[in-house]
């Protein structure tokens, strides 16, 4: 059952090329290589809604896509700028088109404000490297979207804005003591969304390459005493993502299975897939 996935690039041109150059791939195409990795049978569009003159589907040109996920994203929903706003739109348009919508981080933050809630900066701060202790609410006790994930668990995360007000049909899926939306389900127009404040999508290297380029501003504001230590934090998730049995470095970080391991990692993302995409596929007989 061959699926099409339209992928949203959150970020403007020139942060895509710089994580490019560092990591040897965009922002979405990394989710693209994911998604692909996960449903060896689908296919990716990649989106650049940040970009003035952008070629967006409408509600109409988006029913030919079986899901749509949109990655993280440098800027932020409290500066309205208009590379913000066609994200919005484009947000606003998924739902009344009822695709399958998942995201992750900006993801969540665009569909949350799409859908009339509420993103500003997190006032206890930047979560950054593993959001610790993400515990299942009620309702993610039973939602698929954290199917196969214990009661609580870590997961790589990079943010500094959060979720301060739910959108009416919003159910809280889990949070945790930084971040109070960690996983969510927004309902709007008829359409639904699944998404985490968190992102399973990154590896190791990956979250390495984001510390290690912003290690400077992380020294500065605290989270490590010197730049060379972010750098050699850096260095040891990319060591630990080539060598999964450096069980040194996971032991010096607490890192548990749900982090080094993969098939564990990418668990809400393999759920939108094989719980929701798939299904609904089936249901409007576009298998």
């Amino acid at each position: 059952m061959a699926l099409k996935f339209l992928v949203v690039d959150g970020n403007v041109r020139e942060t895509r090329e710089r994580h490019k150059q560092s990591y040897g791939r965009t922002p979405s195409e990394s989710y693209a290589h994911v998604l692909t990795t996960l449903a060896p049978d689908a296919q990716c569009d990649i989106a650049f809604p940040a970009d003035e003159g952008a070629n967006l589907p409408d509600s109409a040109g988006l029913d030919i896509y079986d899901g749509v996920v949109l990655t993280g994203s440098a800027l932020h929903l409290w500066d309205m700028q208009p590379e913000v706003e066609r994200q919005v739109d484009l947000a606003r348009a998924v739902f009344h088109s009822c695709v399958p919508f998942f995201g992750s981080c900006w993801g969540l933050q665009v569909a949350t404000v799409a859908a009339g809630g509420d993103v500003q900066k997190n006032p206890a701060g930047r979560e950054v490297g593993f959001a610790r202790n993400i515990v299942k609410t009620d309702a993610g006790m039973t939602h698929p979207l954290l199917t196969g994930r214990p009661l609580a668990f870590d997961a790589p995360c990079v943010h500094l804005d959060a979720v301060m007000a739910v959108p009416k049909g919003t159910k809280i899926l889990a949070s945790n003591a930084m971040t109070p939306v960690q996983a969510a389900e927004i309902t709007m127009n008829g359409g639904t969304f699944w998404g985490v404040q968190y992102h399973p999508e990154f590896t190791l290297k990956h979250l390495g390459v984001i510390i290690e380029r912003n290690a400077a501003s992380l020294a500065e504001n605290g989270f490590f005493q010197t730049v060379e230590d972010g750098e050699r934090y850096a260095a040891d998730l990319k060591t630990l993502n080539e060598d999964r049995q450096r069980t040194d470095i996971a032991w010096r970080y607490g890192l548990g299975r749900e982090i080094v391991e993969d098939e564990l990692r990418l668990t809400e993302v393999r759920n939108f897939i094989e719980l929701r995409v798939r299904p609904e596929k089936s249901r409007r007989g576009r298998a």
